[in-house]
Order: structure tokens, then sequence, then C-alpha cells
């Protein structure tokens, strides 16, 4: 029996390995997503048939709770608050590896008929499962937070916090080392494990909203770690393999999408980007908009043979996807070329919009990333931006005083004509204001994303 478990360990390992790859193209994320949950599921029941598993009564109802709020919270969850439910499960992940640890340290104690104390891998894996777990949920809870507005997204900072911080971690590391020395110091376990709680806490709320796709990604890295380092502590094999897998594609899909904003991770986590420019929110115009109606713009399209549509989390807030799928759609009824310009970092998590698009049925081929779309700007007669504010500004480009200065972005102003459509003229996660705005070719229509491509797509349809 203990054979036939790590071959199920090793086909549940190749599984996740073919479920990530395939993770890596849109077409096949489904077929991914689907093969990595078949190598999980197979990872379970051979760790439930193992002889030392035991209490299979609190097993199944931990399994039916869990299952009873997972399809709760798929089914509930609107996909604009997808990067608020990353943010918890990624949390959820790094408490459950900190428990795991909590309840083995426990079960060591002479107390609890252990033979002896541990020393070595294990020790140390209790250590590391405990601090990054407890660094990923309460990290987790405040990005969730941010991110559902129940705090400010902008970042809090205070004079000498990077010393705090730098105390507290120390303090933390401190107390790993003699719990790994002493498996019996409960004391210092017990400050550890609360230390943890307090890091996640400080270590994310000096980040603003502008950087929560770095942060969600990154915490995934964390609760992969987590669950890594779980798996030595309970020394089970397909637990270090999947957990090894979400650690390192975490970290990997960070630096991409600090590649995406040509910022270091460090200045990231470090930097407080958004404290500096949030005065400057609503600050003095750069001049003056050119304010159309979807009826005046529908006369502009009419005469397009090429349009890129920018989607940005304006589009997300409003849940346009499908008006803008319905757009898309009348446009190449006239024979107009349709495509979609998807930067790294737009929205709130990575592949934000790629996932809202994919759910309104746009075709994948017609989503075109920024490094491709680029050279392609100047060619084109129309863009409609949409609720993008940060990933378009030719700032980046031109102002060195800038604070996105040097971050890539879609070249949207080099098109002939540019339509953007806003609430408000309120500024980006940023803060700054966008002079893309009050370029000569740019058009802004106010109103809500939704609405205005519906009304936009009828006015298409009186010009027949």
């Amino acid at each position: 029996m203990e054979g036939l478990v790590h071959y199920a360990y090793l086909i549940s390992a190749v599984l996740f390995i073919l479920g990530l790859r395939q993770l890596s193209s849109a077409r096949t994320a489904t077929r991914g997503n689907i093969t990595a949950a078949v190598g999980m599921l197979i990872a379970v029941v051979a760790t439930l048939i193992k002889q030392e598993v035991v209490g299979y009564g609190i097993i199944a109802a931990g399994l039916a709770l869990g299952s009873v709020a997972g399809a709760v919270l798929a089914l509930r969850i609107q996909m604009t608050a997808m990067p608020q439910m990353v943010a918890l499960l990624n949390g959820f992940g790094g408490i459950a590896s900190a428990l795991v640890a909590t309840a083995e340290l426990l079960d060591l104690r002479p107390e609890a008929g252990a033979a002896g104390t541990p020393f070595g891998i294990v020790s140390v894996a209790i250590v590391l499962a405990t601090l990054i777990g407890g660094v990923t949920f309460t990290g987790s809870l405040v990005a969730f937070a941010k991110l559902q507005e129940l705090m400010r997204s902008a970042p809090i900072v205070y004079g000498g916090q990077q010393v705090v911080n730098a105390v507290l971690g120390l303090a933390a590391v401190g107390l790993g080392v003699v719990v790994a020395l002493d498996p019996t110091a409960m004391q210092a376990f017990v400050g550890l494990a609360a230390l943890a709680l307090v890091l996640g806490v400080v270590l994310v709320i000096p980040i603003g909203g502008a950087d929560m796709p770095v942060v969600i990604s990154l915490l995934n890295s964390y609760s992969g770690l987590a669950a890594c380092a779980a798996g030595f502590v309970l020394d089970n094999e397909a637990l270090v393999i999947s957990g090894s897998l979400v650690g390192a594609s975490g970290i990997i899909l960070t630096k991409i999408m600090c590649d995406a904003m040509n910022r270091s991770l460090g200045n990231v986590l470090f930097g407080a980007f958004g404290a500096a420019s949030e005065a400057l929110a609503g600050s003095d115009q750069q001049g003056t908009v050119k304010a159309y109606t979807p009826e005046d713009a529908a006369i502009v399209f009419q005469t397009a043979r090429s349009v890129i549509v920018v989607p940005g989390y304006g589009m997300a807030v409003a849940q346009a996807q499908h008006a803008v799928r319905e757009l898309a759609e009348e446009l190449e009824k006239r024979g107009i070329q349709v495509r979609f310009a998807i930067h790294p970092v737009a929205g709130r998590m990575p592949g934000h919009m790629n996932v809202l698009l994919a759910e309104a049925n746009v075709p994948y081929d017609k989503l075109v990333e920024m490094d491709e779309i680029n050279p392609e700007f100047p060619e084109t007669d129309v863009v409609l931006v949409i609720g993008a504010n940060d990933v378009v500004n030719p700032a980046a480009r031109t102002d060195e005083k800038s604070p996105i200065y040097g971050m890539p972005i879609l070249n949207v102003d080099q098109a002939r004509h540019v339509f953007v459509i806003k609430r408000s003229m309120n500024p980006g996660f940023a803060g700054i204001q966008n002079p893309l705005f009050f370029n000569d070719n740019t058009m802004m229509i106010f109103g809500d994303a939704k609405a205005t491509v519906l009304e936009l797509v009828e006015a298409l349809r009186q010009l027949d």
C-alpha cells in the first residue's frame, strides 16, 4: 500500500506540472485547471488511504464544509471581485500551513507522547511554515481589505516604518532560531506566530492599490512556500512538490509583473508608490478635454478600418465585458478589424482583463499583449480606452518627473483617434493626472462604461 501511495504522488506531480504548463496559454488554461485538479484529487485520495491517517469523520466534515463554501463563493462572487477572492484564497492557504505546523509541533512535545525532541529539517520546516504562513494570512487580509475598499488603497506610511519592520523581522528570525533548536520552547513559538501575523500587516499596508497585482502574485508565491514547508513537516512528497511549483511560478509571475512596470520588487514592497502622488489627485488639469457623445463617436467608428480596444479596471467595475464583445461584433460586421490590447498589470490581479474577456467569449486570438500590439498603434484608426488610466499614460515615456516614468505603457496616444470612456476626470491608482485626456486626438465620453458602450452599439446600428 505504501508503494501505491508513492506512485499516486508521482502521477499527481506529473499532472501538476502538465497543468501548470497548460495554464501558460489562454487557449489551454481551462484544460490545465482540470488537469491540475485531477492531480490534486489523486494526491488527496492517496493521502487518505495511508494507515497513519485517522479521524475520517472529521476529515469528511471538513471536506463537506469546504466544498459547500467553495461552491457558494464560486457561484456568488462576481468576476469584478475575483482579485479579492484570490487574495483570500492565498491567505487561507497560508494559515492552513501554519496550523498544520502548529499541530505537528504540539504532537512532538514530550507530554504528548513524543519519543524525543526533533531537530533538523522537521523543526526548521515548522518554523518556516509558521512564519511564512502567518505573513501570508494577514498580508492577504490587508490586500483583500484594500481591494474591497474596506480600508484606503493608498500606501499607509509613517516615520521610521522600515526600521520598525526590520526590527520585527529580526525578532521573528531570532525566535525562529530558538524554536528550531528547541521545539519545546512554546513561549518562543507563540511569539514567532504572533510576530508573523503582525509582519503580514506591516509589510502590506505601505503598498498602494496600483501595486496590488504584484502583491497578489507575491502572496500566492508565499502560500506555495508555506505549503512546501508543511510538506516537509508531514513528510508528504505531493505537498512538497505542489508547494514548490506554486512558490516558483508565483515568484516568476511577480518578476514579470515588476518588469511590466519597470520597477524592482524592492521598490514595489518598500517604495510606498502612490503616497507622494496622492496629493496630485485632481490637481490642475493640463488643458481642455473634448467631450463627445456615443452618437458622435459612432460616426468616427463607422469610417474606421481598424480598432483597438484597451480594457482597464473601469470595465471590470461596470461589468462591461459583454457589452464590449457586442461592440466588437458590431464593428466586425462592417469589415472593421478589432483587437484588444492587454497590458500585463491592467486591473487588480495578473491576467484580470484576460479573465473578464474570456468570460464574455471574446476569441483568444484577438487578445494581444503589449509588446506585440504597440507597433500597431500608429497605423490604427481608432482606439477605445475603457476605464484604463496609468497603463495608457504617455507621461511614462515623456515626463522624467512623473512617478511612473519608465513604465512600459500601451502607446494609444499614437493612434489617429482615441476615445476614452470614464466616469469622471479622477486619476487612476497611481494618483496622477493623465495628459492623454488633453491630447488633440483624444475624445472623452463620460459615463458608466457598460451603458456607454451599449449606447455606442445602438448608435452604430442607427447609422445603417
